[in-house]
């Protein structure tokens, strides 16, 4: 597959580590219990405290540099890595940026938040009382003035969906694969599962697309952080399809091919979770990796409780993606150190 032909920017620094985590494996019961774990660093992709969005948005300010484009406009929560990474992306490539929020999460200046600011995006707070069909017209109302706001100031501006899930943002999780694929293949590992945190499910769609692609011999095992499945199931499945056929390969599929644990996000998004708290602190303290109580916290979790549970046979290899999220930590750090 050739993805050179689609214009990219170069934001983070890749290919990032790939190592054991030994001493986790010894606390989940060693070799005899537990299956060999290997931590894809995607925490390290080094933009603005890293984190897995790098991917998708190296493709997506590729293609609004090649439109012109002057200044971005995206949205998500108030604690949103994907708005703080679009932000220093947007700062990277001398573009303004404006960030649309609405949600739960933190909305005083702590964790993403601060560090919005500190990139100087504009930032604008949907009312939080808004919820359901309300919050969403106030978001898009918000991003259309945004996006009016910046053509009247005579930017051109180019709109970057939610979690940066597009066609276009698929192909950076697509790469990321062959990626992947090159390191455990120089280590003569052959990963069984790959474990990620399943959210608006464009890193989802591009594991998918990858796997097929490359033929990569692991299972894509998604923890979803979120309900909603049917709808981000299709959403997926559509992703995989529309980037494939972009890449002039016949990949067809459907959404129940797609498989996105949903027994570990608790009460709703960005809610913490006892188990999530468990993983956190049992990761801090035996590896010295920090994941976050919204996305790797609750994704560590699920994987744990497989490990526990028996439903991966210890001579299994198993890749956990770090997709990142620290900041997170920070504007949550009374729940995320409290028991649920």
């Amino acid at each position: 597959m050739n993805f050179d032909v689609f214009p990219r920017e170069t934001l983070g620094r890749l290919p990032t580590p790939l190592h054991e985590v030994r001493r986790l494996r010894e606390a989940l019961g060693g070799p005899s219990r537990c299956p060999s774990i290997l931590f894809k660093r995607d925490d390290l992709t080094d933009l603005a405290l890293g984190g897995n969005k790098v991917r998708k948005l190296e493709f997506l300010l590729g293609d609004a540099r090649a439109r012109g484009a002057t200044a971005l406009v995206t949205t998500g929560g108030p604690q949103s890595n994907h708005a703080r990474m679009t932000a220093a992306a947007a700062s990277l490539c001398g573009m303004k940026c404006a960030l649309v929020l609405s949600g739960p999460g933190r909305r005083e200046t702590v964790g993403n938040l601060l560090l919005d600011r500190v990139l100087q995006a504009d930032t604008v707070l949907i009312d939080e009382a808004l919820t359901g069909a309300d919050a969403e017209a106030a978001e898009m109302a918000a991003a259309v003035a945004a996006m009016n706001d910046f053509k009247a100031r005579g930017e051109r501006p180019y709109m970057i969906p939610l979690g940066g899930s597009n066609s276009i943002g698929t192909l950076g999780y697509a790469l990321a694969t062959r990626e992947l694929l090159d390191q455990v293949v120089e280590m003569n590992l052959e990963p069984s599962r790959l474990y990620h945190a399943s959210g608006s499910r464009g890193t989802q769609a591009g594991l998918e697309l990858g796997l097929r692609l490359f033929g990569a011999p692991w299972r894509v095992m998604g923890i979803a952080v979120s309900g909603g499945e049917d709808e981000k199931r299709m959403r997926a499945a559509a992703l995989i399809t529309e980037a494939a056929a972009m890449l002039g390969a016949t990949v067809q599929v459907v959404a129940e091919e797609l498989y996105t644990d949903q027994r570990y996000f608790g009460a709703d998004y960005a809610i913490p979770t006892r188990a999530a708290n468990e993983a956190i602190a049992l990761v801090a303290r035996t590896e010295g990796i920090l994941l976050d109580p919204v996305y790797t916290g609750k994704a560590m979790a699920g994987l744990i409780d497989h490990v526990r549970a028996g439903e991966i046979d210890p001579e299994e290899t198993v890749v956990f993606l770090h997709t990142g999220g620290v900041p997170g930590l920070f504007a949550m750090a009374e729940m995320a150190l409290t028991p649920v």
